[in-house]
C-alpha cells in the first residue's frame, strides 16, 4: 500500500515538472502598435520552440494598470512581469535612470542608444539584485515637450502645468528646474487631463505621443529632445527560476531578437511620428540658441540634485564617457 502511495505521488511530481510555466506580463503599449506586435511574435515563437513548456501571457495597452500598478502586483505574485519604462524602473533601481537624465545626448539619439547598450551589463546586474531578470533593454525614444498653449521660449514655460508620474524624481528635479507645475497623474489620465486644462503640457516620445492618441489634444511641440527614454523588459526573480535553464536560454534568445527588432522599429516610428503630427496641424516651435546653450547648464545643476541619492556617481560616470 505504502509503495502504491509512494508511486502515486511520484506521478503526481513528475506530471507536475512537465507542467507549462506560463509567464504573465504586461505592457503600457497598445495592440496595433509596433512595440506590441513584436511581443506577439516573441510569444508566439518562445512557446514553439520551448514545445509549449514556456508561455508568455500578454496585458497590453494597460488593462492590467499603470506601469506602478504592474509592478505592485507583480510583487504580490498577481504578475509576473512588464515592459517598463524610465519612473518605474526608477523604483526598481535608480541607475536605471542614468541615461535618461535631461539634456545627456540633445538631438543625438545614436550616442544614446550606444550608452544604454555599454550601461547594460552594470544595470543588469543592479536589476538582478532587486529582484528582476531583464531580458532586454528598449529604445523608447527622444522625449519632446508638448502643450496645449504655446511657449518660446524657457522662460516661457515658467508656471505651465506639465504631467509627471508621481514619485518621479528625475521628472520633479528637472520640473523644479525650469519651474513649471508638476501635476501627478497615471499616465491613462493624461488624455483627458490635457482637454480639460487639468494640465496644459506632457512629455514623450513621438510613438507615444500617438499611440496615447495625445496628438488629438496637443497643439505645440518644442523641437529640442528634453531627454533619452528607455525602458526594459523584466521578468521577476521568482518567477524565472522556474523555468527550466534549457529553456532560459532559449527564452533569451529569442527575446533579445525581438527587443533588437522593436528597437529598429522605434527608430523609424519616432521620426516618421514627427512627420505624422507635423501633418496632423500640430506646430512646431524652435527655441532660440541662447536657450539651447542654456541645457548644459540645466544638466549640470540636475546632475548636482542627483547625484548621490537618486543615481550613483559610477552610473553618472559611464554615461559620461559616452556623451
Amino acid at each position: 500500500m505504502k509503495a502504491l502511495f509512494g508511486l502515486f505521488i511520484l506521478s503526481l511530481l513528475c506530471s507536475f515538472s512537465a507542467q507549462a510555466i506560463t509567464l504573465k506580463i504586461a505592457a503600457i503599449a497598445p495592440e496595433g502598435t509596433n512595440w506590441a506586435k513584436t511581443i506577439k511574435k516573441m510569444s508566439k515563437e518562445i512557446k514553439k520552440e520551448t514545445k509549449g513548456k514556456v508561455k508568455v501571457k500578454v496585458y497590453y495597452g494597460g488593462v492590467a494598470g499603470d506601469e506602478p500598478d504592474v509592478l505592485r502586483k507583480i510583487r504580490v505574485g498577481q504578475l509576473h512581469g512588464g515592459v517598463f519604462t524610465g519612473k518605474t524602473l526608477g523604483d526598481i533601481d535608480g541607475d536605471t535612470r542614468a541615461n535618461e537624465i535631461p539634456f545627456n545626448f540633445y538631438l543625438n539619439r545614436e550616442k544614446g542608444y550606444k550608452s544604454l547598450k555599454e550601461l547594460a551589463p552594470y544595470l543588469n546586474k543592479k536589476i538582478e539584485k532587486k529582484g528582476f531578470k531583464n531580458l532586454g533593454f528598449y529604445e523608447v525614444g527622444q522625449v519632446y515637450f508638448v502643450s496645449t498653449k504655446k511657449v518660446e521660449s524657457i522662460a516661457q514655460m515658467q508656471g505651465i502645468k506639465i504631467w509627471s508620474w508621481e514619485g518621479d524624481e528625475l521628472v520633479k528635479a528637472m520640473i523644479d528646474e525650469l519651474k513649471l507645475v508638476s501635476i501627478p497623474l497615471a499616465l491613462p489620465d493624461v488624455l483627458s487631463s490635457l482637454s480639460t486644462g487639468i494640465i496644459d503640457a506632457a512629455y514623450a516620445p513621438p510613438l507615444g505621443i500617438l499611440a496615447l492618441q495625445w496628438q488629438s489634444k496637443i497643439k505645440y511641440l518644442v523641437n529640442f529632445p528634453i531627454a533619452y527614454s528607455t525602458g526594459a523588459l523584466l521578468i521577476s526573480n521568482k518567477r524565472w527560476k522556474r523555468v527550466k535553464p534549457e529553456y532560459q536560454a532559449i527564452v533569451e534568445k529569442i527575446a533579445k531578437k525581438y527587443i533588437d527588432k522593436a528597437n529598429e522599429y522605434a527608430v523609424a516610428d519616432n521620426t516618421q511620428g514627427l512627420e505624422t503630427l507635423k501633418s496632423m496641424g500640430v506646430k512646431f516651435v524652435e527655441f532660440s540658441k541662447k536657450d539651447l546653450k542654456r541645457a548644459e547648464g540645466i544638466r549640470a545643476s540636475l546632475l548636482k540634485k542627483l547625484e548621490g541619492k537618486m543615481i550613483s556617481k559610477k552610473a553618472i560616470n559611464l554615461v559620461n564617457k559616452n556623451r
